[in-house]
């Protein structure tokens, strides 16, 4: 397979595991629910990057469909370059905003995909798929990308879907013609992703087609209305199912022409193939800065991996088109998800204030959080920006499982997290220097932990009063804050 290089790709290539884990802080006066929740359709305002890090406690493997709309990079658009990744040359490149004279450019953009794209998979299931907005100027190297990331083998489809026209005010010459389209590319994560074959509507309308059919079949011939079939041609059913359609007036001979005819009725829906110019990427609705997402397309690509209960991710949010096409397609009785992420100032007054408007013609709710200050484990025992309970709680459980926190099952009293498939997760802390250097796990903490159930314990605390016998004995693996939780995560 070939290899895409670029400026700088050995220094992203891990970037996305030295991300912090960062807070995720909800904000009840920005959100339309009773209840804030990360169980619920999310608006999460800040860096993209952090905030796909900090979704995976949570979403880790759970997310059915990603849809995204990077910036093109036409030059145009005014982006900038904010990953802090650890190299001279990056940081040369921060807040600096990249336009069509910056000759690294390109460089620059895949620096900025590679990171998203590798936690965007993590956090897809096995049988989900990931579809990216783009246009020439980005296509061919992002398809090399996701050939690396996703493998080549897992490309299932590029779709096109028209431009805005240009009219033509001169005859001059020029350099090649417009482009007519853009694309929607299309990976899986694996093979047991399955699609739904897209579809369009269409308006009912019966039609008679020709009953003969090419070849030589001696069953299928015989007389109807007093016809045979033409030379070399046979009838398409059998006599015993002609019959039933003539009963039903299914089948009749053209009174102008003589030929026979059946009865084709007409489906409300035509499949498509990956011509999709029948509808503009761009709308321009709800008044977002050089138009907003079509939400047709947007209803069109979910439905392709859709199901009554799918997460649906979109962290390049922008006006919040996927948000409003998952809430519609919830009409049919459905409790589909959205989760999107958007770091400009515009994710409350554009891409929420939209959705407000629409749960509620819709009757939807969604949470919305801000990112918060990353959670520095090394700072725990000396007070330095210390997490909440559940946030840390979110951290170590899936750090060191791997698996899914549900913050429901949390009792703060008994410390007790989560359970894993493997062990029962405990965590002994506050957000209070003096409990931290106060609290260990003793042998009357071990005991007040319960009965002893077929699981490891896995109890992190910032330190320990117990031999390895007593932890044998009350089948604890002991976890110290916050240095043994790197190494259970290797």
């Amino acid at each position: 397979m070939a290899q895409l290089q670029f400026k700088g790709k050995q220094f992203v290539q891990n970037h996305h595991f030295g991300v912090k884990y960062h807070e995720l802080i909800p904000r009840k006066e920005k959100s339309v629910t009773d209840k804030v929740s990360l169980q619920d359709n999310l608006i999460i305002h800040g860096d993209n990057l952090a905030a796909l890090k900090a979704l995976l406690p949570t979403y880790a493997g759970k997310v059915k469909c990603i849809y995204i709309d990077p910036p093109y990079n036409t030059g145009n658009e005014a982006w900038v370059y904010n990953d802090n990744v650890n190299s001279p040359a990056h940081k040369e490149w921060l807040g600096k905003v990249v336009d069509r004279e910056d000759l690294t450019r390109h460089d620059k953009w895949l620096c900025m995909m590679m990171p998203r794209l590798k936690l965007l998979r993590e956090l897809l299931r096995d049988d989900g798929g990931i579809f990216i907005s783009i246009d020439y100027n980005e296509e061919a190297h992002i398809r090399l990308l996701m050939d690396e990331i996703f493998g080549e083998e897992n490309y299932r489809n590029t779709f096109v879907v028209s431009r805005v026209k240009k009219n033509i005010q001169e005859k001059e010459k020029v350099r090649a013609v417009n482009f007519g389209y853009n694309s929607i590319i299309f990976y899986a994560k694996s093979d047991s992703c399955l699609i739904n074959p897209p579809q369009k509507y269409q308006a009912k309308e019966d039609r008679w087609h020709a009953f003969d059919a090419p070849g030589l079949r001696p069953t299928m011939e015989y007389k109807i209305f007093g016809q045979v079939p033409p030379k070399g041609r046979h009838w398409m059913y059998s006599e015993e199912r002609t019959k039933e359609l003539i009963e039903k007036g299914e089948l009749k001979q053209n009174s102008k022409t003589g030929s026979i005819q059946y009865l084709l009725k007409a489906s409300d829906y035509t499949l498509l193939d990956t011509d999709w110019t029948d509808l503009q990427e761009y709308d321009a609705k709800w008044g977002f800065p050089n138009g907003e997402k079509n939400i047709e397309l947007l209803k069109r690509v979910i439905k392709m991996l859709d199901e009554p209960k799918a997460v649906v991710l979109d962290s390049f949010a922008g006006s919040g088109t996927t948000g409003h096409a998952v809430l519609d397609l919830n009409q049919d009785g459905g409790n589909r998800k959205f989760i999107l992420i958007e770091m400009e100032d515009y994710a409350d007054t554009i891409t929420a204030k939209r959705l407000r408007s629409v749960v509620k013609e819709l009757n939807g709710t969604f949470s919305y959080f801000d990112l918060g200050k990353p959670i520095e484990m090394e700072g725990i025992l000396e007070g330095k920006r210390l997490p909440t309970y559940k946030e840390l709680a979110r951290y170590v459980f899936y750090t060191a499982t791997g698996e899914e926190f549900d913050e429901k099952a949390v009792n703060e009293k008994k410390h007790f997290i989560g359970e894993s498939k493997e062990y029962e997760v405990y965590l002994f802390y506050e957000p209070d220097i003096k409990y931290l250097k106060s609290t260990s796990l003793t042998l009357k903490e071990a005991e007040a932990l319960g009965p002893i159930k077929n699981k490891r314990r896995l109890v992190f605390a910032p330190t320990k009063y117990l031999d390895e016998d007593y932890l044998a004995k009350f089948r604890i693996s002991f976890a110290q804050l916050p240095f043994e939780i790197y190494k259970l995560a290797e």
